[in-house]
């Protein structure tokens, strides 16, 4: 075989991996693009969901929850970043499908059935961590921010303030809405800690031995994760790395059950070689 039969034998796969990456590619596009449409149909009831932090804050200070447009073409990009959002969110499995379904060949069979639980665990973890956000972090975080409410002088819980120095939250809808949707994307970003480094431990690319020796960098990490995307004050960011923290650990234990797993495996089949050896 000549030099230029072998050129052509080894650029024939690599056409037929990129017209493969193309069509995965235009399913993905086109399933987010009519999702989006679908999200801009239902924009108003996810408002609805994503405002209730914010109203159950505003009504323990006995304050109406209304919001107000402060550019006149706000409330038009407020829908389409919802029907944007909400349309990732509902086109994600099919995303992940077709990242699978690219990847997928390439790959043994033991690393198909490795990899395929973690592509169901990312999902489940991303809804635990927009979960905790919402239930656990926006509340708290509203309550400080409104706070400051009563440090302009006043008492804004009061129909009869007529102080000039009295104010009242009148917050801008896209604004408010890119705060909530900030905190909902970064705890379920986190919440993929233990996804992202269980998937490398299982390829070897990390070790339960080296993620024990790094435990402290790890704390300083998280804690500076926490204080960007939470709200200056203490008690979110503590709240935050107690429900990141424990993630990393959790990784550290499956890590090292895949470990055994596979020192158990090779010494079955006579491969294990045993590390402190060398």
């Amino acid at each position: 075989m000549s030099a230029t039969d072998d050129v052509d034998a080894s650029a024939a796969p690599l056409i037929e991996h990129l017209k493969e990456l193309r069509r995965r590619i235009l399913i993905s596009v086109t399933v987010l693009l009519i999702a989006c449409v679908l999200g801009y149909l239902v924009w108003k009831p996810i408002f609805d969901i994503l405002s209730q932090p914010m109203c159950h804050a505003l009504e323990a200070r006995h304050q109406k929850c209304e919001f107000v447009l402060i550019k006149l073409q706000e409330g038009f990009f407020v829908a389409m970043k919802i029907a944007v959002w909400a349309g990732f969110v509902m086109s994600f499995p099919v995303l992940a499908f077709q990242l699978w379904r690219f990847v997928a060949p390439g790959l043994y069979r033991n690393e198909r059935s490795a990899f395929l639980p973690f592509m169901f665990a990312s999902p489940l973890m991303f809804i635990a961590g927009a979960a905790f956000a919402y239930y656990l972090i926006l509340p708290g975080a509203f309550n400080f921010f409104l706070s400051f409410q009563s440090n302009f002088g006043g008492n804004v819980g009061s129909s009869t303030n007529n102080l000039p120095s009295g104010v009242v939250y009148q917050g801008s809808v896209e604004a408010f809405l890119s705060l909530t949707m900030t905190f909902v994307m970064a705890f379920g970003i986190c919440f993929q800690l233990p996804v992202l480094l269980t998937l490398m431990g299982k390829a070897g690319m990390v070790g339960s031995a080296g993620l024990r020796a790094t435990r402290k960098y790890a704390v300083v990490a998280i804690l500076a994760v926490a204080a960007v995307v939470t709200p200056p004050d203490v008690a979110s960011q503590l709240i935050m790395f107690f429900a990141v923290y424990p993630l990393y650990e959790l990784s550290i234990l499956l890590i090292a059950r895949f470990e055994r797993q596979r020192e158990a495996e090779e010494r079955a089949n006579g491969t294990w070689v045993d590390p402190d050896e060398d």
